[in-house]
Formats: structure tokens, sequence, C-alpha cells
């Protein structure tokens, strides 16, 4: 792809699966012709010309902060050496990852002065004051985010999360400030609602927006500043049954499945043989197990399949200590496994819409059917995004979601708009 032909075109460096689909959908849904990819490698000039925002799954959340920055910096340079006219480094909206190595090396790889990052996602309840980031009125790392077993927040001043990994110089903006200082380095600005996010945005205006940085948030708001439009996307047909992957152990997930679960959900905790050992895939107790889920979600059109213990219970703990797996094992092992069930339950004729939780579980999931490339739809609920991919020939409708996005009622609610409820509501993007 060449898109030096005049056609404004953005490319989306995202750290996770979730979250390139939660900030791509913002340019989806205004019917700009958006892409999702999963290969950190992409060659950019596989891109239909018609593609007017690229998002790439950068994978970069796991990484060492080196990695992250190799990774980040070769894709930059990539994405302008194609054309492209706009860059966004995404974060993770609580500020989970490498978010300092990878907007340095954003910065570095653009050859640029400035890069302008507004983290915060009011709809979320994700605000930035005077530079501290808050989650649902507390410090980032006072929130759940600070005990996230696999990339703990351990600080909630963004000047001090970017520096734990940086060198580049941080320069803070606070709210109601007359102009930016046009000092080099990271811009950080303080947002409390969407009105301040396009505030901002407005006065920094195109050119200062070649390259900015932040979760969907702002996203929404450069795909207006940008005008990157199409004609109204449509809605497909979906299944009228919900069967819930959840690969993530987010507590805000687990009072969703809870709530759920008290709703009429089916809920089916994987045990730790069945979620950690690639070898029972292949056995007979697999394939038993695949044909009662089938079943059973086929008759409650209400189902979740869970790799958490049951409540109180510390089975997978107990039995990583006993096997000697450490955390990062546990994720790869989970995701994983979780990915390849899904896989063998879409083999099995799965008549539902799936819902994946956990960026780990869709990238898996992506593997095991071997697609790297998905078009986002819409957003079904605030974080709960939409999305299609095609698996043997077949067009597959998927709903991702970020763990740590939603009220409790969030699978109720989605359930219902399915049709799969206790009330039944039209579904609508």
């Amino acid at each position: 792809m060449d898109v030096r032909d005049g056609m404004e075109k953005l490319l989306i460096i995202a750290d996770d699966f979730t979250g390139a689909l939660d900030t791509g959908v913002q340019f989806a849904a205004r019917g700009a012709r958006t892409c999702v990819v999963t290969d950190p490698a992409y060659d950019f000039a596989r891109a239909g010309e018609e593609v007017q925002v690229l998002v790439l799954d950068a994978e970069t959340r796991h990484l060492t902060p080196e990695a992250a920055y190799r990774t980040v910096f070769r894709a930059v340079g990539a994405g302008l050496a194609a054309g492209f006219q706009y860059i966004y480094k995404k974060t993770d909206s609580a500020l989970r990852g490498n978010v300092g190595a990878e907007l340095s090396a954003a910065l570095d790889a653009a050859g640029a002065e400035r890069l302008h990052f507004l983290p915060a996602m009011p709809k979320t309840n994700r605000v930035t004051r005077n530079g501290v980031h808050y989650i649902d009125g507390v410090p980032v790392a006072e929130s759940v985010f600070g005990q996230d077993p696999f990339e703990p927040v351990s600080a909630s001043a963004v000047a001090e999360i970017i520096g734990a990994q940086s060198d580049t110089p941080v320069v803070l903006h606070p709210l109601g400030e007359d102009g930016p200082e046009a000092r080099p380095g990271i811009q950080v600005y303080d947002a409390e609602t969407e009105e301040d996010l396009r505030r901002i945005g407005g006065r920094l205006g195109r050119e200062e927006l070649t390259l900015s940085a932040g979760c969907a948030g702002f996203a929404a708001v450069l795909a207006e500043l940008l005008e990157l439009n199409g004609p109204a996307p449509g809605r497909p047909e979906l299944a009228p049954a919900l069967f819930v992957a959840c690969g993530s152990v987010n507590p805000v997930t687990l009072r969703q499945m809870d709530a759920a679960e008290a709703e009429g959900f089916t809920r089916v905790h994987l045990t730790p043989v069945r979620k950690l050992e690639a070898s029972w895939l292949e056995s007979p107790d697999c394939a038993a197990a695949v044909s009662s889920w089938l079943e059973d979600a086929g008759r409650g059109r209400r189902f979740i399949l869970d790799v958490n213990d049951p409540a109180g219970r510390n089975d997978t703990a107990d039995y990583a200590k006993e096997h000697g797996l450490t955390t990062e094992d546990l994720r790869v092992r989970i995701s994983g496994q979780l990915g390849q069930l899904v896989r063998r339950l879409l083999d099995g004729g799965l008549d539902a819409t799936l819902l994946c939780t956990g960026g780990d579980t869709l990238l898996a999931l992506t593997r095991a059917v071997g697609t790297a490339e998905l078009i986002p739809v819409c957003e079904l609920d605030t974080g709960a995004v939409l999305t299609d991919f095609v698996y043997r020939g077949k067009i597959h409708h998927i709903i991702s979601k970020s763990g740590g996005f939603g009220e409790p009622g969030l699978f109720i609610r989605l359930a219902r708009t399915l049709g799969a409820g206790k009330e039944e509501e039209a579904a609508s993007c």
C-alpha cells in the first residue's frame, strides 16, 4: 500500500488486542474503513488502498521495556516510510505495560519534538487530574490495577510512570492553561470530561496531532478531528445466544460473571488440568466436555466458560506450585488453552455470539483459527466491541471486552440485547 495519494490515513499502534479493537472501533463506527492486524511484523503494503485506519496490535504489554521500545520504534518507522500521515500510540487506559518505553520509541522514531499524550477515558471514569491518573475516583496504583497479577501499576503520577522507563522530558498540562508550551518531550494533558478531550484536541489542531497517544477515549476525538468518515456501517445479524469465554482475572470481570450467574447463566469453571495441560485437548474427556458445553449453550443460550477458580478455591495456584509454573507460564498456557477450546467449539458448530474477555484470550483465538486480520464493526456497549473475522470461509461475529471494563450487569445487558435474556431488545450499534 502506498498512501501518498492525498488520502489522509492513520496508523494506530496498540499494546494489546482488546485495546486495538476498542480504539479501532471509534473510527469504524464513523464509517472509516478500519482494519486490525495482529502481526507485529505486518507488511503495511498488504493493506488495501481503501483502508483509512490501520490498527496494529503490537502485543507489547508483556514484553520487557527494551523489547517494547524496539517493536514500537520499528512500527512507527515502517508506518512513516509507507506514508501514513498520522501516528497514534494506543496505551492502556489504566497505564499498565510499557508506557514510558513505548511513548519514547514513537517520539524517537518519528524524529519529532513533541508527542501529545491524553490518557483519560472519561466515559469509563478514567481521568487525569493534576498529572495523576484516577480510576473511579481512586489513584490508579491504589485501584484494582495496582494488584494486577501480570502488570501491576506501581505509581499514579503519569510523569512517574513514564519516567520509570524513559529519560524523555515530560511536560504536564493542567486544565485551563492558556496554551500549550512549545517545550520538547512527551506532553501529558489533564482531562476529566469528553469536552476536555475535544477542547484540547481542537486547540492542538491537525499539525500537532500527527503524533499523539492515549487510549480509546482520545481516539474518538481524533476520529472527529481528522474527519475520517464513510458510509454508516450496518449491523450484521447476530445469533440470539451469548457464549462467554472468560480469560480475565480482573475483579471487574469477576463481578460481571457473578451477576450473570445469579441471573441464570450457566457457568463452567475450567479445572487446572483443563486449562493448563495441552495434552488434555486431545483426550476423550475434552471431546466429551466440548460436546456437553455445546449442548448446554444451545439449550440455555447464556453460557460462561471461566478460567477462574470457584470462589474461595485456590486450585490453580496450588497446581502451579506443585508443577513449578510461574505467573507468566500461567498467563501463556491459560490463554492458549482457552483459544484452542473456543476453536473446537466453533468446529463443533457453536451457534452463539461469542464474547471474549481479555486481550490474551482473543489473540490466542485468532492464532488458533489462523487469522491475522479483523474488522471492527461497532460498540454494543461501552468497551464491548463487535468484530468480524473469517474462519473456514465463514464470517464469525465476536464481542471483545477488556477485563477491567464495564458495570456488573454488562453480560446480562448484552444477552438481552441479543435476544438471549429474559427481555429481548433489538441489538443496535
